[in-house]
């Protein structure tokens, strides 16, 4: 019996040498930032140079490696340290964004600056992005004068597509909100973002990351109102963005208000109780009659699982209307109210089209339950129908509005006899 251990198979074979340039560099941005500052200093505020020196070098100098180091130069001289102040055993330069003149001009050129650098190196795209969120994040570490100027840059920045509005993240934070920093350096920015564009494109840019609604963060929470953020961004010349914000505000409530509106209808809620609920959220929110009739007209008909059957749907729309009437007639007290209502019908039975033939019954029958006019359906009818499904809807409203106008004549001719 053989007691010598087996032994374990081994793998063989050649050993390859490591070249030197595969080997992992150290991360050693000294080097790095000497070469970037002695390019700064030659160039000093040229900034047409500095754009060709920064384009000549990224094919000798990494930066992908060190695309923090490379924009932490360009913006306040040299490294920065967590807080934002600038490391001591470092070398830097005079010639950077933040020792630059207090200028829209100026500040534009450094935009084109950061712009051509990134659209030759693409992958510094995400980097950038980085290093804007984390100087925000550092605003209380620097001087009112570099705050200005970095508002100003990324204003620019943002409205020319250079990097996302998710960045004012940043400026949520509660350190600075607290400070007053965050609200400061806003009116800054969205000047700059309005003088280069307007503020639609400011608004399309904030819905495209779900900023639309929080720019009231920019304040603490004691101060978190839209009268308070109105005032202060009016003040401060910016009576564009108050507006916004509170029409943003206002969209909000109503969404809030037809969500809850249909929750208490499918919880049974009697009518008396949502009118009552209506009626106080049209005094607290100052919301007219003619909004509230379409966040209520919206409600009713979200309330319910429609029918896919156009045959089924009329039958199934009638009786479901006929049981919400009176909240209908509570909101439709005047005239304008009731044309309102006319046009929102007309567009959701354009726009759900198993309800195009439904049209004519649902408002006889809004008309039956007195909350439809015939002074309403008539000017619906001559002049003040949407262009949605008009021949269609016309067509299908003819005999009855003939009938209206016989009825109306009849009782003039009545009236005048009794006369």
């Amino acid at each position: 019996m053989n007691n010598q251990k087996q032994q374990k198979p081994t793998l063989t074979g050649q050993r390859f040498k490591t070249r030197k340039r595969d080997e992992k560099e150290r991360f050693d941005p000294s080097q790095f930032q000497e070469s970037i500052v002695q390019g700064l200093n030659q160039t000093g505020t040229d900034l047409d140079a500095v754009a060709k020196f920064l384009d000549a070098s990224g094919a000798k100098l990494d930066y992908r490696r060190y695309a923090e180091t490379l924009f932490d130069i360009l913006v306040a001289g040299g490294m920065l340290a967590p807080g934002g102040t600038l490391s001591d055993d470092m070398t830097r330069t005079e010639y950077c964004l933040f020792t630059a003149n207090e200028d829209l001009e100026t500040m534009q050129a450094y935009a084109q600056v950061f712009n051509k650098l990134i659209r030759r190196y693409k992958y510094l795209e995400k980097g950038f992005e980085e290093e804007i969120k984390k100087l925000l994040l550092f605003l209380k570490g620097f001087t009112e004068s570099e705050r200005n100027k970095l508002a100003m840059l990324t204003g620019i920045l943002l409205a020319n597509g250079n990097i996302s509005a998710s960045i004012l993240n940043s400026l949520f934070n509660e350190n600075l909100v607290k400070e007053g920093v965050s609200a400061a350096f806003a009116v800054k920015l969205f000047k700059s973002w309005i003088n280069e564009k307007d503020i639609n494109s400011v608004a399309a840019s904030l819905r495209k990351v779900g900023m639309d609604n929080r720019l009231m963060e920019l304040f603490p929470a004691n101060k978190r109102s839209c009268e308070h953020f109105s005032k202060y961004f009016t003040d401060a010349g910016l009576k564009e963005l108050s507006d916004f914000a509170r029409n943003q505000q206002s969209i909000g409530a109503r969404k809030e208000l037809q969500k809850e509106l249909q929750e208490q209808m499918s919880r049974g809620e009697t009518l008396k109780d949502i009118i009552a609920y209506v009626r106080e959220e049209m005094k607290k929110t100052n919301i007219s009659e003619q909004t509230m009739i379409g966040i209520v007209w919206t409600s009713v008909m979200s309330s319910v699982e429609w029918n896919k059957k156009e045959e089924l749907v009329t039958e199934q729309a009638i009786k479901h209307l006929k049981q919400y009437s009176p909240l209908l007639k509570a909101f439709t007290s005047q005239g304008l109210s009731e044309l309102t209502l006319l046009l929102k019908i007309q567009e959701y039975c354009y726009d759900n089209i198993h309800f195009m033939k439904a049209f004519q019954k649902i408002v006889v029958l809004l008309y039956k339950a007195d909350v439809l006019s015939e002074e309403a359906i008539l000017k619906w009818y001559t002049e003040g129908h949407l262009a949605k499904g008009k021949s269609v809807f016309l067509e299908q409203m003819k005999k009855f509005v003939e009938w209206l106008k016989n009825a109306e004549e009849e009782s003039e001719s009545e009236e005048e006899e009794g006369d």
